[in-house]
């Protein structure tokens, strides 16, 4: 599959929907990915079974809280130097470059480090949606290092990590964005092919630009993109889709603390009959509740449509008087599995219950 610029409006709308309002907004990184492919050519994207169980692969993304990415603009070279430097850390050239995360900018900073580099982007990425933390990627779950790693920040300076697990690793990485302005570009989860085939949530480059092309085609009402959209989930990995609440925003609280942007949103329903729904944020919307029931958490995914337009909304522009929907998307099947739960589950976000599947929780009525 060649990805080329005519590409990259259908996957960053695609993969905005799928971050649940964190991966950082694509605005900037999609116009640093038009200069990337205009001047380098399309990008190669690698399905994950035509990789070589050999080849050597990395992961690559930006680490941070994504409301500072709104004012510490990445650099069109950002990428391509960090994973420059990687190569010079391990004395070794990498083979394809894979996603963090599916998630707003983030989906796209891969591929410029790829077509600068000469090498192919796998397709898939180790979350199928966003996630604020390194140990709640599928590479860490199924047992990658997280290190050898380089991480860059906007001044250009180096850092390098080896750490003996993905815990530490995560303090290191994030006080390293902390100091460094709040947002840094890592290098980081070497492994092989055969590795990667294990831990990757696959394919969900194509399937970013298969929603994305669903939002465009059928953009206006919110309402009226549910079946084309409940009809592309229904095939993939994901597989439920549901409309969870339709409102407006009332209020929006948000700080960053500890390297995360955390906060919460209250929706008012049109029906006023409808008590109003919060949900609570940690760089990703994580919990949608009315009053104590909850409609969807974390690993599940909770996306927030502009009601006018269906225009996924990320966190950090969501503002008070925005009319917006709000559905609930299920995760992938690697993500129910005791290993994965133990780092994704609601309980480990600070909040007082269990995991409970999408599909087993009753809607609003």
């Amino acid at each position: 599959m060649r990805l080329g610029v005519h590409d990259l409006p259908d996957l960053s709308l695609g993969a905005v929907f799928l971050a649940t309002g964190g991966g950082g907004d694509p605005y900037v990184a999609r116009l640093v990915a038009e200069k990337a492919l205009q001047e380098f050519g399309p990008a190669e994207i690698i399905d994950p079974d035509d990789l070589a169980d050999d080849a050597y692969v990395v992961t690559l993304g930006g680490v941070g809280a994504p409301t500072v990415s709104l004012e510490l603009l990445p650099s069109v070279t950002d990428a391509g130097r960090t994973l420059a430097a990687f190569e010079a850390h391990v004395g070794r050239k990498v083979d394809a470059v894979v996603s963090f995360e599916i998630g707003g900018g983030n989906s796209l900073l891969p591929i410029v480090a790829a077509v600068e580099r000469g090498i192919p982007v796998v397709n898939g990425d180790g979350m199928g949606r966003a996630l604020p933390e390194a140990q709640m990627m599928t590479y860490p779950i199924c047992g990658v290092r997280p290190t050898p790693a380089v991480a860059r920040d906007y001044e250009g300076n180096i850092a390098t990590f080896a750490t003996s697990s993905i815990f530490t690793y995560e303090r290191q990485i994030r006080s390293y964005a902390q100091a460094s302005g709040g947002m840094i570009t890592a290098c980081e989860h070497p492994m092989t092919g055969r590795e990667l085939k294990a831990s990757i949530v696959p394919r969900t480059i194509s399937f970013s630009i298969e929603i994305g092309r669903i939002l465009r085609e059928y953009r206006g009402n919110a309402h009226s993109i549910i079946e084309p959209l409940g009809e592309a989930f229904a095939r993939s990995i994901y597989g439920q889709f549901r409309h969870l609440y339709t409102g407006k925003v009332v209020d929006v609280q948000s700080r960053i603390i500890g390297g995360y942007d955390i906060g919460a949103a209250t929706i008012e329903a049109f029906d006023r009959n409808l008590p109003p729904l919060r949900v609570d944020i940690k760089n990703e919307y994580l919990v949608a509740r009315m009053d104590d029931r909850v409609l969807a958490s974390v690993p599940d995914l909770i996306t927030i449509l502009d009601y006018e337009t269906s225009t996924p909304i990320n966190a950090e522009r969501l503002r008070y008087g925005q009319r917006v929907s709000v559905f609930g998307v299920g995760c992938p099947e690697h993500y129910r599995s005791p290993q994965a739960l133990a780092v994704v589950a609601p309980r480990c976000f600070g909040f007082d219950f269990d995991y409970v599947p999408l599909e087993d929780l009753a809607l609003p009525s």
